[in-house]
């Protein structure tokens, strides 16, 4: 994966289930090697988080721009019997067939990457603000859910700036998925502090308030915690206006400061822009973690050959050792004590007999079935 800061979704992968890069070629006569594979860069947005889906473990979290994670590796080139010539084996009937690619089954998800999130229930005029805020151009509509993915803006104030975010409104239930409130939410946990923008219209607005509050605790990961500004919206219209004083002071009773404003009219808005940078902490110093390093950084590695005993012998497993028995000349007596000399080599031969292998015994390795045999004492 290649993070690309011109990215902002991951739609691109709404129907693209299976990624693969071109496999090698075989090579040919006169010592011509075949052709080599390439690399599949998939291209990604910053803030994509990258999970084992078997485990559902964490394998990266891509945030800078420019970085590259390697998630599955190509399988070893083959070799061909001209790679066994020596000067005792003028014509050897060895070869090693190529490895397989790395598989994995992974999912994406998207947390984007914003300083301020602009919280509350569907139609509270979050859009609007983050218009008033930002020069962003969200689609803004007088129904709920207008908000479907959160949209982004650049707050700017003296000479500092914020990214901000317009999270799609939650509702309750949101934390356990409701509404698609689980994905929004992702989006939240890397903010710094919330803008919980309230609808002082409506005929409860505290209620409201204890909604979004219980959905935040519910979640997790700290918002509950997190700084927050209570802007109280739609100051403009009569039903606000006539329920302001009671609502700030219910809030100022618990030890919240809130501030009135109209994101329509844009009264308010400057004063609450000013609370926003004044009270934003400031972004954490990144970790030191290089680019260079993220790219050898792979997903997972495999040991490389696992020995077991079953009921009827042995199985041994592993690209490499696999490879090796696939493309060895068993007419051959020069490629099969070769064969035994990369077992004894690569710590199989040790293992079988750790596990009790005696003469006779069946030893499978990949598709082939082989009866162990011991070398004749010299």
């Amino acid at each position: 994966f290649r993070v690309d800061p011109e990215l902002g979704t991951l739609a691109e992968f709404r129907f693209a289930h299976e990624l693969a890069a071109r496999s090698g070629g075989a090579g040919a006569g006169r010592k011509q090697t075949g052709k080599a594979g390439t690399d599949l860069v998939v291209r990604v947005p910053v803030g994509t988080v990258v999970v084992d889906e078997a485990t559902g473990r964490t394998i990266a979290d891509l945030v800078s721009p420019g970085e590259e994670l390697v998630i599955a590796r190509g399988g070893a080139a083959g070799k061909g019997n001209a790679r066994f010539v020596s000067s005792t084996r003028r014509a050897p009937r060895i070869a090693e067939d190529g490895g397989k690619g790395e598989r994995r089954e992974i999912r994406l998800e998207l947390k984007l990457l914003a300083d301020v999130g602009l919280t509350g229930l569907p139609n509270a005029g979050k859009s609007t603000l983050l218009a008033a805020l930002t020069s962003a151009r969200p689609k803004i509509a007088d129904y709920p859910f207008t908000t479907l993915v959160p949209n982004l803006g650049v707050a700017r104030f003296d000479d500092r700036e914020l990214v901000v975010a317009d999270i799609p409104g939650l509702i309750e239930g949101a934390s356990r998925g409701l509404g698609l409130g689980e994905e929004f939410l992702r989006h939240v946990e890397r903010t710094r502090l919330l803008v919980h923008v309230v609808d002082a219209a409506r005929p409860d607005p505290l209620a409201d308030i204890a909604t979004i509050d219980a959905e935040l605790a519910a979640y997790g990961h700290g918002l509950a915690e997190r700084p927050r500004i209570f802007a109280l919206n739609k100051r403009d219209l009569p039903e606000a206006a006539a329920a302001l004083p009671a609502l700030e002071a219910a809030l100022r009773s618990t030890g919240r400061e809130p501030i009135a404003i109209s994101a329509a009219t844009r009264v308010g808005v400057l004063d609450l822009e000013r609370r926003i940078f004044t009270l934003c902490p400031p972004r954490p110093t990144p970790a030191a973690t290089t680019v260079s390093e993220r790219r050898i950084a792979f997903a997972g590695g495999a040991q490389d050959f696992h020995v077991v005993r079953e009921r009827d012998g042995f199985r041994v497993s592993g690209d490499r050792v696999e490879r090796l028995a696939a493309g060895i000349d068993w007419e051959s007596a020069d490629a099969t004590a070769y064969f035994h000399r990369q077992l004894a080599r690569s710590g199989v031969e040790r293992k079988l007999r750790a596990l009790g292998v005696r003469e006779g015994d069946t030893v499978r390795i990949g598709a082939r079935e082989l009866e162990w045999k011991e070398a004749p004492a010299q």
